[in-house]
C-alpha cells in the first residue's frame, strides 16, 4: 500500500496504543501463571498477534473481545508446538528458551528479516545447558529441556536475550545465573521485564554484572493494564515540536520505558542545547528514526550514537533513516554507529522508501508535515506491525493522507 501525504500539520488528541513491550511480556506471563489473568487495554498487532500464537501453541488459551483478553495459564505445556514468530524478533528471542524450559520440542519459523536477526548467543547458550538446536537456520528446531546453570551473556547485542532468560529461568528446579559479559544496551527493556514479572510474583535478583534467578518460582494469575507506549508517543510529540498542536493521551509519566528519554531530548534541542542534541541511543534505539526528523528542523547539527545494532531491525534502520530524510531533501550522514543530522531550511517532498519497517514509515509521515510538496510512503502498510491505528489516528489530527491505488 502507498500512501500520498499532503503537507500538512496536525491539530487534535490522540490516545496512544498500549505499550507492545509491557503487553509482550503481560501476556507471557499470564501465559505461565497456572490460572486466569485479564490483560486490559491491549492495542493488538502483528506482533502480539505472534505472541498470543506462540503462548497458544506452548499450551495457553486467548479470549480476546475488544482491547481485554483473558488469559489461561498453561497447565499441562505441550510436547511439541510450531511457533510462527511472523516478523516479530521480539517474539523469537522471548519465546525460545521460554520452550525450552517447559520441555517441548519446538519449531520456530518466520519471515522478512526474521531470519537474518542473530540467535549466535541462544545457540551456545542454550546448547550448553540442555538444549539441542536440531536446525542451524530458521526454521529453528530445537530439542530437550532448559536446565539450571550459568549463562555467559553478552548485554551489547540485544537486550532480549536476557529478558528471553528471565522469563524462563524461573521455571526451572534449579538456580541460575546470568553473568554480562558486556554493558546491557537497551537496558530500561529488562526494567519493563523485571517490573511486570514481579507482579507475577516472580523474584528477580540483580547484582553488578549480572542476575540471580531462583529455580522454583511459580507465576501467578495477575490482571494488568497496560500502559500507553512512549516509542509512538514519539512520534506526536516531535510532531508537535515541528508545529502540530496535539493532546497526547494514555500515558504514565511515571513509567519505566526507556523511550520516555524523548521528552528529555527534545527539551535539551529546544530550550538547552541551542537548537540540536546530541544523542545516545543505546538504550533508545527505536527513537533513532523520528529523532533524525527532529534534528533535521533544528537549528545545529545533531548527533546520535551508540546505535550500531539498528543495522539488523526490521531494516538496516541507520541507513534507511537516512534515505528517507535524503530522499526529502534533508542531510543525513550514516557513521560507524549512528547518524549526523545537518539542519535543512525545508523539506521539498518527494518518494520514500518505507523498507518494511514501521518506524520508517511512521517517521515519514511526521516529516511529510513540514514538507513543501507532497510525500508519498510506499509500502505504508508495515506500520501495522506496531501501530495498526496510525494513519487513521493520523488523518483523525487533520493529516491529509490518501492511499493510491494503482491502475
Amino acid at each position: 500500500m502507498d500512501i500520498c501525504i499532503t503537507p500538512s500539520l496536525l491539530d487534535g488528541r490522540v490516545r496512544i496504543p498500549a505499550s507492545k513491550s509491557c503487553a509482550h511480556r503481560a501476556l507471557i506471563c499470564a501465559a505461565l501463571a497456572d490460572g486466569k489473568s485479564v490483560i486490559s487495554g491491549v492495542t493488538m498487532s502483528k506482533d502480539i498477534e505472534a505472541t498470543i500464537g506462540a503462548m497458544t501453541a506452548l499450551g495457553a488459551t486467548f479470549t480476546v473481545k475488544d482491547d481485554v483478553i483473558t488469559v489461561s495459564g498453561i497447565s499441562t505445556p505441550k510436547d511439541q508446538a510450531v511457533i510462527d514468530c511472523n516478523e516479530s524478533g521480539s517474539t523469537l528471542r522471548f519465546i525460545m528458551p521460554v520452550a525450552a524450559a517447559l520441555g517441548a520440542d519446538a519449531e520456530f519459523i518466520g519471515r522478512g528479516r526474521l531470519p537474518e536477526r542473530p540467535i549466535d548467543i541462544y545457540k551456545r547458550e542454550l546448547s550448553a545447558n540442555g538444549v539441542k538446536f536440531v536446525t542451524e537456520n530458521m526454521p529453528y528446531k530445537l530439542s530437550g529441556r532448559l536446565s539450571g546453570g550459568v549463562y555467559h551473556i553478552e548485554g551489547d547485542v540485544s537486550s532480549q536475550f536476557v529478558t528471553g532468560l528471565i522469563f524462563a529461568l524461573p521455571l526451572l528446579e534449579d538456580d541460575s545465573e546470568i553473568i554480562l559479559t558486556s554493558h546491557l544496551e537497551s537496558r530500561p527493556y529488562v526494567d519493563i521485564t523485571i517490573d511486570i514479572l514481579k507482579r507475577f510474583g516472580i523474584s528477580i535478583e540483580e547484582y553488578e554484572g549480572g542476575f540471580h534467578i531462583r529455580g522454583g518460582q511459580k507465576y501467578k494469575p495477575h490482571d494488568e493494564v497496560i500502559e500507553g507506549d512512549f516509542s509512538q508517543a514519539a512520534f506526536f510529540y516531535v510532531a508537535n515540536t515541528l508545529g502540530s498542536e496535539i493532546d497526547i493521551d494514555n500515558l504514565n509519566m511515571n513509567s519505566v520505558q526507556g523511550d520516555k528519554k524523548i521528552l528529555d531530548i527534545i527539551h535539551e534541542m529546544c530550550y538547552n542545547n541551542n537548537g540540536c542534541f546530541n544523542a545516545d541511543c543505546s538504550d533508545i534505539p527505536d527513537l533513532v528514526p523520528i529523532l533524525a526528523v527532529l534534528g533535521t528542523f533544528g537549528k545545529k547539527e545533531s548527533v546520535i550514537y551508540n546505535a550500531k545494532r539498528l543495522k539488523i531491525k526490521e531494516s538496516d534502520r541507520l541507513a534507511t533513516t537516512a534515505a528517507l530524510l535524503n530522499s526529502l531533501g534533508g542531510n543525513v550522514q550514516v557513521t560507524d554507529d549512528g547518524l549526523k543530522i545537518t539542519p535543512v531550511d525545508c523539506l521539498k517532498g518527494g518518494t520514500v522508501d518505507g523498507a518494511g519497517d514501521h518506524r520508517i514509515v511512521m517517521a515519514a509521515a511526521i516529516a511529510a508535515t513540514r514538507a513543501e510538496n507532497e510525500v508519498i510512503i510506499k509500502g505504508a502498510e508495515a506500520a501495522e506491525k506496531s501501530y495498526p491505528e496510525f494513519f487513521k489516528d493520523y488523518t483523525t489530527l487533520g493529516g491529509k493522507a490518501n492511499v493510491i491505488i494503482l491502475e
